[in-house]
């Protein structure tokens, strides 16, 4: 939410440079988990839990809509999906009244995402901004979270723990009430839970801490049990990626 709030606050007054468009990342592995699919089964053909998870995909698209903002779906391809799953995500798109394009960048390279980028490039040169902000920066640091949390997320109510109620008294006592909110949460779901797969809905959002971030201009509400830097794996994956004398790579999948 930060990151369109405090962009089109600075470039609304020149008016062209107001884009009218956001892609939208969706792929057929993210829809099946969504659906119900557990991890260990995830790449085995299942066009039905694309279908499935559909709604993940549509509040996001309806999220976006809220601000005012034209959409697109890049619908990113990988190996193992099916002809089936693809034209099941598609068929969510026609269905939400959203336009998409299939990209498959990973198989060939720029050439697999040349219709997706034509079509950014139209709906660009075609539509004007309406952008409008979801919240005023003016309103109280509460309110501010709990509209992005019952708005954007869709959680019934937002539970602030002793901790954060502190943070929030030190807020205002230091003159930071008015900056805008950025929550980190589990990018898993659409609430603070990595479990509550779909469109949950009737949830609760717990706010644990909040971070002053004075420089950066923008307070971080910490929710769940997210981290803020994520952890990395004792092996990177670089350690498996290889060029031979040939230019040929390997170790990428």
């Amino acid at each position: 939410d930060l990151g369109a709030e405090k962009f089109f606050d600075i470039v609304s007054p020149y008016g062209n440079l107001c884009p009218s468009a956001v892609v939208l990342v969706a792929t057929v592995r993210a829809l099946k988990m969504h659906g119900g699919v557990r991890l260990e089964a995830i790449n085995q053909p299942n066009p039905e839990a694309v279908l499935k998870g559909r709604g993940n995909l549509e509040k996001h698209i309806e999220n976006m809509r809220k601000f005012g903002m034209h959409a697109i779906v890049a619908i990113n391809r990988f190996l193992g999906d099916t002809e089936e799953e693809i034209r099941a995500v598609e068929q969510i798109c026609r269905e939400n009244r959203i336009d998409y394009a299939v990209v498959n960048v990973w198989e060939e390279g720029g050439k697999g995402g040349t219709e997706l980028a034509e079509k950014v490039v139209a709906m660009i040169s075609g539509e004007k901004c309406q952008y409008r902000p979801l919240y005023d920066w003016r309103l109280p640091v509460e309110e501010k979270i709990k509209t992005i949390a019952s708005q954007i997320y869709g959680a019934a109510a937002v539970d602030f723990t002793a901790r954060a109620r502190k943070n929030l008294q030190d807020i205002y006592r230091l003159g930071y009430g008015e900056l805008p909110v950025c929550i980190a949460k589990t990018q898993n779901s659409l609430s603070d839970n990595p479990k509550l797969l779909g469109r949950p809905k009737d949830f609760l959002v717990t706010v644990r801490e909040i971070i002053i971030s004075s420089g950066a201009g923008f307070l971080v509400p910490l929710t769940g049990d997210i981290l803020r830097m994520p952890g990395l794996p004792r092996k990177p994956a670089a350690e498996n990626i290889d060029i031979d004398d040939e230019g040929n790579i390997s170790g990428l999948f």
